[in-house]
């Protein structure tokens, strides 16, 4: 926990000792601070992030597979859903409570209930070679990058939010102006600002691309010249694109327009705690970024954090 936060929780202390001595008039009450960091169980390996309405995060483990519930407000938590023994990688949740779950080189994907950890269903997407990366969620269907293939893989969503059947898979090549490279390739995916198509980021190459959810076509989008190198996670909040660039240990900030074909770089955010994060979620005016720490020797005996920073 960093000083901020350290001395917010020393006010309040202080505030509830002070009330009710003579001559002391009662304060206004002082909001608990929410903790800039908070571990990980010993070996976890996380990778993606996500965060509802509720202060309270979730987390996939690349080690088993289990889903880590935490709460925002005082950094504790708990294994809610235990791993099939394949990765969980990127996660997205619903409004219905409902986790969408990227399997890597599993090359599936699962939906978990956020309340039970109960699986409510699983789709084979892609057979080796594969890696299930990341996933968006649309207001008709689940979609899914392949880090090593150039197709996208979509779950249609029926009325009310119903989950599609086992065959319904939706396989979506990329065309247009992706090449597939050597090295890790669809990353990252989110929506354009308007909804209407999806965003992905090439890790080798750090290009960017606004992708036809209808056709697959890919067009490059113009970031003035900007490479996000090590491009992992995207997020999308209004018309600002957040990139997590891994290695780097830095989110790049755009301001894009409503189509998501263009795009500026406004600002880079870094934090001393950073360490090899990989992707993102918002709770209020805060980012939430789990420390992947790759590349380290011994990850499944290593210690893991999530930080928070200002957006």
């Amino acid at each position: 926990m960093k000083i901020r936060a350290s001395l917010a929780i020393a006010v309040l202390g202080l505030s509830a000792v002070l009330v009710g001595q003579p001559g002391v008039a009662a304060a206004a009450p002082v909001a608990p601070a929410f903790p800039d960091s908070f571990a990980l169980p010993t070996g976890f390996r996380p990778e993606g992030i996500a965060i509802g309405r509720l202060p309270f995060a979730y987390l996939g483990s690349l080690a088993d597979g289990s889903i880590y519930r935490a709460n925002l407000l005082t950094g504790q938590g708990r294994i809610i859903s235990q791993g099939p023994g394949t990765p969980s990688v990127g996660l997205k949740l619903d409004d219905r409570g409902r986790l969408f779950v990227a399997g890597g080189v599993a090359g599936d994907a699962r939906v978990v209930d956020a309340r039970t950890g109960a699986v409510l269903a699983s789709y084979t997407l892609a057979a080796a070679p594969t890696f299930i990366n990341d996933v968006v969620l649309t207001p008709d269907a689940a979609w899914f990058t392949d880090s090593q293939n150039a197709v996208l893989y979509g779950l249609p969503l029926g009325r009310h939010g119903r989950l599609p059947a086992a065959d319904a898979v939706v396989r979506l090549p990329l065309t247009g102006d992706w090449q597939q490279v050597t090295g890790f390739n669809a990353n990252g995916i989110a929506r354009t600002p308007d909804g209407r198509a999806l965003l992905v980021v090439q890790s080798a190459t750090g290009f960017l691309f606004r992708v036809n959810p209808r056709t697959g076509v890919a067009t490059r989008v113009d970031l003035g010249g900007a490479l996000l190198t090590n491009g992992d996670g995207l997020l999308t909040i209004g018309r600002t694109l957040y990139v997590v660039q891994n290695q780097l240990n830095q989110v790049a900030v755009f301001h894009l327009n409503r189509a998501g074909s263009t795009g500026a770089l406004v600002k880079t955010i870094t934090d001393e705690d950073f360490d090899v994060p990989t992707t993102v979620a918002a709770f209020g005016r805060r980012l939430y970024l789990p420390n992947a720490r790759f590349g380290i020797a011994d990850p499944d005996n290593a210690e893991y954090s999530v930080n928070a920073v200002r957006r």
